[in-house]
């Protein structure tokens, strides 16, 4: 077995100490001054710096990646131990690199300088706009378009199911620059959330987190809120979600490690039948199991991980991880709700919560059938 980096287990100890104590504070206070919270936690750490490249402001990576990027392995040790303590710190740490990153990859050496050393000290809040009302995981299909003007750009159109919508201070928007829906043609944009014509809507989902729909309506932006070439912003939303897809299998893995020890606790102290309920054989094969599922996962983003800081071919890898922690953190989940019996569906039981966590994980950056069909192609070489 491979030694562990230095940095990875000097970040899972920094990550441990900065949730603990926290959980019941975050769980009292409202969606919103809860991801704030979760946000000061992480940043008072220092771990946000981790979501940005050296080059721009962020932590060094030691030696985990070069310094124009961000280390998919660091980011899986953060993301595996902030859930295990609380969804919401995971959240608020990752979605400051997802929706600052095309800003490193594109933007201008001026826009990097004012933008991302902020975001890395958690002074700006990211988010990263793709997904619409009728484009999901086709981006081709988008719809918002912007159009050239005298000074710079016009944004028109919907995004939806944007996290981090109304706390951000700015959005990276991917539109329609060319051609029609269903063609390509698309750029990426960063907006400024105060720019006249853009509002909010927020809406609620399963794991309460800041959310909602983004309207631009004639929103004017300037020249250089382009990020890269023009007609190329797929590449760098695709680039951006592969660098940071094999964390949120690094999320779902530490769901269901907290989901795997509140079962054996609960097992262990629990009476039925004059005694423990850790006794009987079927539920623990049931435990068995879920220990030899969550360590699978965990190699699978191990392996991930390490192919994408390394540069290598890793879509495969990565599919293969993102696909079989999130749909196992669930089975995980499941079980861990049943094992509690009544209390496993009372709200404010922390498998509870957790079986709520888990359920966005195989849809959102990609959902368990994108997945499938990522790897399909990868193992027929590329055809289909």
């Amino acid at each position: 077995m491979k030694a562990v980096h230095p940095l990875l287990a000097e970040l899972r100890a920094r990550a441990k100490a900065a949730a603990q104590g926290t959980e019941a504070r975050l769980d009292a206070l409202s969606e919103r001054e809860a991801a704030l919270e979760a946000l000061r936690i992480v940043r008072k750490a220092g771990l946000v710096a981790y979501t940005v490249p050296e080059r721009d402001g962020g932590a060094h990576a030691g030696g985990l990646c070069t310094p124009e990027t961000v280390s998919a392995r660091a980011l899986c040790a953060l993301r595996d131990e902030l859930a295990w303590q609380h969804g919401l710190l995971d959240l608020m740490l990752v979605e400051q690199g997802l929706g600052s990153f095309p800003v490193a990859l594109g933007g201008t050496p001026e826009l990097r300088a004012e933008l991302l050393p902020a975001v890395a000290s958690g002074e700006r809040i990211a988010a990263f706009a793709l997904t619409e009302p009728d484009a999901g995981s086709n981006l081709s299909d988008i719809t918002t378009r912007a159009t050239r003007t005298k000074h710079g750009w016009r944004l028109d159109g919907t995004k939806t199911f944007i996290t981090n919508a109304g706390i951000a201070h700015f959005y990276t928007v991917l539109a329609r620059t060319r051609g029609e829906p269903g063609e390509e043609g698309l750029s990426m944009f960063c907006v400024n959330a105060d720019a006249k014509g853009l509002s909010v809507s927020p809406f609620e989902v399963l794991a309460p987190h800041p959310i909602g729909e983004v309207r631009f309506d004639a929103v004017e932006v300037q020249e250089r809120a382009l990020l890269g070439r023009e007609h190329e912003g797929t590449a760098l939303a695709l680039a951006t979600l592969a660098r940071f897809r094999t964390g949120v299998a690094a999320a779902a893995n530490g769901f269901a490690r907290r989901a795997l020890d509140e079962s054996m606790a609960h097992l262990s102290r629990r009476k039925q039948f004059g005694r423990p309920l850790a006794t009987f054989q079927a539920l623990r094969f049931d435990v068995a199991e879920m220990d030899v599922r969550l360590r699978a996962g965990q190699l699978l983003v191990d392996e991930a991980a390490e192919l994408v800081d390394e540069g290598g071919r890793a879509s495969a890898a990565v599919a293969r991880a993102k696909l079989f922690a999130t749909e196992n953190a669930s089975w995980i989940c499941d079980r861990a709700v049943q094992h509690f019996g009544g209390l496993g569906v009372k709200r404010g039981t922390v498998v509870e919560r957790l079986f709520r966590d888990t359920r966005a994980l195989r849809i959102y950056e990609g959902t368990s059938e994108i997945q499938r069909l990522v790897l399909a192609r990868e193992l027929f070489g590329g055809r289909g």
